[in-house]
């Protein structure tokens, strides 16, 4: 989302709500923005749009009923304005909350008793801890923080967050952002965090409204001099329907959320937030979307502006409200919408049934309910931010997502008895904004690599490069006396968003500047062992290392978020035992040249010498598979119960030829509601320290023309004491993950033998067939 909205603000507006402000206070004595449906105010409170006994789509329509269309058309902007007369304050939509509370939208601001927000990690990272449970735990705390925000009059409650969208190319600057490449693991993020975000409060109520964006097809910023605003990208139906939108169907039908937000890209030649297959049939339609579609921010204004794709303003205004958008990040609907209206473009129905659906959300948050400490979750405060055990959570976040890729003869967990003195050396050695990526808040505090080694052992430091660029090689002399001093040697490498970032996709895939040859000659020089921490949130070929036998371990944290220097330091000394697995492939530099980042095929094209995407397509080299992690102890897995056959029920009539010739069923000619099945496998700790063994579980369909060799679906994490056995159930459903989709977007699922896969070695069998009765048609 673009950080340079432009501005748009009635001052009229915003000096009554200035002078409210300073009006009304909090029981604590703080000040806070004044709310609609006062119930001291005379004027409102009579008004039926007020009640809460009335249902909410009867307090809908009421209060529309009483706007005039400048008022109406005032309000389909991020920035909405007052309507004194009827005792309505100017609200900002626009906060972000990707990994905790957020500045980056202009609806919340610290300061005063919120100086900051506890800042979890980036979401790639929290992604490597494949723990649903934790990432709806994030969201809840997240959201604990936002209501105690807004309260205090200092954040709103309508949070555009998560970005979910499939982190298909390495370089691509915003992949940090996402939980990964995977779409079942994407799908099952979006909908946890999106269930811990709005809570569950009674009936349709919201805690805070979530939104996943960008939908759909969006993972190129600037690449090439080929930005996000001209960029027209080519999907097939297939890989709309088996890779694109899969999260974000998830987020909508699973998670419900409250909110979906369209991307600046244009899809097979239309822009999203003007597509009325994309929005209208497909979000509000096919998934019954119940809540409001929002533009990327000023992304209306990019369609008409920058696109070209309408010949007037008005017409893009038009075009967008018809398809299904509801509400405009930047100033564009606010300016034009009344003209298409006049002109005959755009009917005030249209504009009606836009706000419908934001008031809508706005009433489930309670925004129409008058005094806000009333309600629920109104008892939040400061003392509910940056809590302890918040701050317990981050650090126990980090701790999951960190991933380690190679531990050469055990070097890892370091001694505090023998690795007395330990070098810590690297660009990212004593960072604190670095380890919480973008879209991040004011943390509440950060514990720094270097500072969370020091609680282990005694260190000396030295950068060797200034900062990641690493731009020359004059202080590396310096780092290998220390490393050859010392016990042990930690180089903390990697990234920051200087390389990767919003508006920024990398070049390449190698660490920057003068990187490898520092941790090369440092990792010669060390007198002990060498482990290189590498912070990033794509992934980077450091095949130099894996292959090089003077370094001992590697070890991935993503951007570990305000307790990153605990969490690193506590895996090192073996206080925690890595558990982490890589939500994304680690390719070699070499792939790049095969792949340009414009070519949204997921699928290879070996005539064509076109690779493919992820690990479900791509079958070449990797330096680090998709999956990958290791832990300081070994786990034996064992199928304990699984079915061997499955036979599907058929709900629809079907041809029997069309059936024979494609030898796959139809999802739509399937009841899914009862094909759920229970995997149980038992895991046992086979070595010498306790461990949480993160399980993941694959699919292979029927040898033939299916697309992907192997697919995830589901994954669950156990904790497993030294000689001990537990027993895990996941979940899978036949519908979702053993279906496939074929050229037309029809999702089918394949007869015949599937292959399971279980923790890498552990293989399954189950065959599914069509229990035809009396349904079919010759």
């Amino acid at each position: 989302m673009a950080n340079n909205i432009s501005s748009f603000i009635n001052l009229s507006a915003f000096s009554v709500l200035v002078l409210l402000c300073l009006s009304l206070c909090l029981k604590s004595g703080e000040a806070r923005l004044p709310f609609a449906c006062d119930p001291r105010n005379g004027l409102t409170k009579s008004l039926k749009f007020c009640r809460v006994s009335v249902p909410i789509h009867v307090r809908v329509r009421d209060l529309i009923g009483r706007l005039t269309l400048q008022e109406k058309i005032r309000l389909l902007v991020n920035n909405a304005i007052a309507v004194p007369r009827l005792g309505i304050q100017g609200y900002e939509w626009w906060s972000e909350a990707l990994h905790g509370v957020s500045n980056v939208g202009p609806g919340t601001k610290f300061g005063g008793a919120f100086p900051g927000a506890t800042s979890f990690p980036q979401v790639i990272t929290t992604a490597a801890s494949f723990n649903e449970s934790l990432w709806e735990q994030i969201g809840r705390v997240v959201s604990d923080e936002a209501r105690a925000m807004y309260n205090g009059g200092m954040a709103g409650l309508t949070y555009w967050s998560p970005n979910v969208n499939i982190f298909r190319d390495p370089r691509w600057g915003r992949g940090q952002e996402t939980p990964g490449e995977d779409p079942v693991l994407a799908g099952k993020y979006a909908a946890s965090y999106v269930k811990g975000l709005q809570g569950n409060a009674a009936g349709n109520r919201l805690k805070v409204a979530a939104c996943c964006k960008h939908y759909t097809a969006y993972d190129l910023d600037n690449w090439k001099g080929i930005d996000r605003y001209h960029f027209n990208a080519r999907v097939s139906k297939q890989d709309l329907e088996d890779t694109y939108n899969v999260p974000f169907k998830a987020c909508v039908v699973e998670g419900k959320v409250a909110s979906v937000m369209c991307s600046y890209n244009q899809v097979n030649g239309i822009p999203t937030c003007a597509d009325p297959s994309l929005l209208k049939d497909t979000i509000r339609g096919q998934w019954r979307l119940n809540g409001y579609i929002v533009s990327d921010c000023d992304s209306v204004g990019v369609m008409y502006d920058t696109q070209h794709f309408t010949k007037t303003p008005e017409e893009a205004a038009a075009d967008t409200i018809k398809s299904g958008l509801d509400l405009d990040c930047g100033p564009f609907l606010a300016l034009h919408t009344e003209g298409a209206v006049k002109g005959g473009l755009l009917s005030e129905i249209d504009v009606n049934n836009a706000l419908a659906n934001t008031i809508t959300v706005q009433m489930r948050l309670g925004m129409f309910d008058g005094e806000p400490s009333a309600q629920p979750f109104g008892n939040l405060g400061p003392k509910d931010v940056c809590t302890p055990a918040h701050q317990q959570l981050a650090l126990e976040a980090a701790r999951q997502g960190i991933v380690l890729l190679q531990n050469r003869g055990r070097t890892l967990p370091l001694s505090t008895s023998i690795h007395r003195t330990v070098a810590v050396i690297g660009p990212n050695s004593d960072v604190t904004v670095t380890m919480i990526g973008n879209y991040a808040g004011v943390a509440c505090g950060y514990t720094t690599p270097l500072q969370g080694i020091a609680r282990y052992s005694r260190t000396i430091h030295q950068k060797g490069c200034t900062d990641v660029a690493c731009e020359n090689n004059q202080s590396f002399g310096t780092a290998e006396v220390a490393a050859r001093h010392t016990d042990a040697t930690v180089l903390i490498m990697g990234l920051d968003q200087s390389i990767e970032a919003e508006f920024k996709d990398r070049a390449g895939l190698l660490l920057p500047g003068h990187q490898q040859e520092l941790v090369s000659r440092v990792a010669k020089a060390s007198r002990g062992p060498t482990i290189l921490v590498l912070m990033s949130g794509g992934p980077i070929d450091v095949s130099f290392a894996k292959n090089d036998p003077r370094i001992g371990a590697i070890i991935w944290v993503g951007y570990p978020g305000q307790a990153g220097g605990t969490a690193i330091a506590d895996v090192l000394f073996g206080t925690t035992n890595p558990e982490g697995k890589l939500p994304m492939t680690w390719y070699p530099e070499s792939y790049l040249a095969k792949a340009p980042m414009i070519n949204m095929n997921m699928r290879a094209d070996p005539a064509r010498g076109y690779p493919g995407r992820t690990y479900r397509f791509y079958k070449g080299p990797v330096v680090f598979p998709f999956g990958h992690g290791l832990s300081f102890t070994t786990f034996a897995n064992k199928l304990a119960q699984f079915p061997s056959q499955v036979s599907l029920p058929i709900s629809s009539q079907i041809n029997s030829t069309i059936l024979s010739s494609t030898n796959a069923l139809k999802v739509s000619h399937t009841d899914c509601s009862s094909l759920s099945l229970g995997l149980h496998i038992d895991v046992k700790n086979t070595g010498t320290m306790d461990g949480t063994h993160t399980l993941l579980v694959f699919s292979t369909p029927p040898a033939g023309k299916w697309s992907a060799d192997k697919q995830l679906v589901g994954f669950q994490k156990v904790h497993v004491p030294v000689g001990s056995q537990q027993r895990v159930a996941i979940g899978v459903h036949v519908c979702k993950h053993f279906s496939v989709v074929d050229q037309f977007g029809v999702r089918r699922i394949p007869m015949g033998e599937h292959q399971i896969h279980i923790g890498g070695d552990l293989k399954h069998s189950i065959t599914f067939q069509a229990d035809l009765g009396d349904k079919v048609l010759d």
